[in-house]
């Protein structure tokens, strides 16, 4: 890897990161926070749904402009509003009526999941062009730059989740967010002094017409990516929170161990690639081939933890120590997504289908944001169990049907030399 491609991954990796560790910091505060307030869970899942529902858009139209101009402009942009949804939500007032509390929140969170998105595509489509030349010709630098950047994003927005309990406990709500907003001004300055290189642009021009992608395997993918995290955020977005909250839990203690299974969840899509190895196979074909595995695995394991949970089997250690192994299982699924879908695109595309990937994967958690507080309060935690592994036993039926890069058409080199 060049010296300059080594700055501007390290200026993109470092800009994401911080940008990560507010995000699940701002993920916790709002949701204690409102909660305390007497926010009911549907309540709560509401707060999110324009974050969720603007991050569909934002993708789409994300991948179409880092195409069009370039991935730094749509970096800077998602930093620039993320400053600027921290210091509007930092304006709420607790004597506000709960239609105004909800409808303001609901805008500052939407302006919040435009700015996730744009970061998170960003900085993934940054990783397909300027990671892999380290190991010319091969796909696995690919896939260990993937993971690590994946693995180490979601360890720090668990780390995030656990400041968020801290700050709110000892700052409140208005200093925390006015304190993460300084710090990502300061992420800002340093990405626009020192980020130069030009990254993302298509050689060609790029049709609004082609945000929606045309290979199959892209598509098949990205309806899995859907049921996929569908599947989590049914139970981890608003039904554990409170149901550790009912439980009696403070918010220190939730946000440490809502902390601790995503901090652990990033450490295992890290690992990945250290065991996924094979000499007789491309790196895409294996990784297809584990997504079958792990992915039916994922389903298993949830339907065994609603079972416990319905015979009310020893209910805290099947809840609590069921969703450690969920975690564990789930990274690895999320690490081989993540990789095939870099593996499956052509570097001159990459943007778009990153962008397109990531709406699939913004709509799954906008249904799974939803489902978690309807579902919650019609049968509680195992009702969103359940539903659960519905949505994941479709997700790994869908990998079935894939086909390994080196059968798709579109994407005959899928790293550049």
């Amino acid at each position: 890897m060049a010296n300059q491609n080594v700055r501007s991954y390290s200026l993109v990796t470092l800009a994401y990161w911080g940008f990560t560790m507010t995000d699940g910091a701002l993920r916790m505060l709002v949701l204690l926070h409102f909660h305390k307030l007497g926010f009911s869970p549907v309540q709560l899942a509401f707060l999110f749904l324009l974050y969720e529902l603007c991050g569909v858009a934002t993708n789409l139209i994300g991948g179409w402009i880092g195409s069009r101009f370039g991935l730094r402009i749509t970096l800077y942009t998602g930093l620039a509003i993320q400053i600027t949804a921290l210091v509007l939500l930092a304006q709420t007032d607790p004597a506000w009526s709960l239609a105004l509390s909800v409808g303001f929140v609901m805008g500052a969170q939407a302006l919040s999941g435009i700015a996730k998105d744009l970061t998170k595509m960003s900085s993934k489509s940054a990783v397909k062009l300027l990671a892999p030349a380290t190991e010319s010709g091969s796909e696995r630098g690919l896939f260990k730059w993937v993971s690590i950047l994946t693995g180490s994003k979601n360890t720090l927005k668990g780390v995030g989740f656990f400041l968020g309990g801290i700050l709110l406990t000892r700052l409140g709500f208005e200093n925390s967010l006015y304190a993460m907003a300084i710090f990502l001004g300061v992420i800002l300055i340093a990405s626009l002094i020192g980020l130069r290189e030009e990254m993302g642009r298509s050689k060609t021009k790029v049709k609004f017409s082609g945000i929606f992608s045309k290979n199959r395997e892209i598509n098949i993918l990205s309806i899995a990516r859907f049921f996929l995290f569908a599947a989590r955020d049914i139970w981890f977005v608003v039904a554990l929170p409170v149901f550790l909250s009912e439980l009696g839990w403070g918010f220190d203690k939730i946000g440490a161990f809502m902390a601790a299974w995503v901090i652990g969840y990033g450490i295992v899509q890290a690992m990945v690639p250290a065991f996924a190895r094979s000499k007789r196979q491309t790196e895409a074909g294996l990784a297809i081939v584990l997504s079958r595995i792990w992915g039916t695995l994922l389903f298993v394991v949830t339907a065994g933890i609603g079972i416990a949970v319905l015979y009310n089997y020893h209910l805290m250690f099947s809840i609590l120590g069921g969703l450690a192994i969920f975690g564990v299982i789930f990274a690895i699924n999320s690490s081989l997504h993540s990789f095939l879908i870099l593996s499956f695109s052509d570097s001159d595309k990459v943007a778009l289908n990153v962008g397109f990937y990531y709406m699939a994967n913004a709509l799954g958690r906008l249904a799974g944001t939803l489902l978690s507080g309807l579902t919650f309060i019609w049968k509680g935690l195992p009702g969103c169990l359940w539903t659960s592994a519905g949505f994941l036993f479709v997700a790994a039926f869908l990998t079935f049907f894939l086909k390994s890069s080196r059968e798709n058409s579109d994407s005959t080199s899928t790293v550049p030399c």
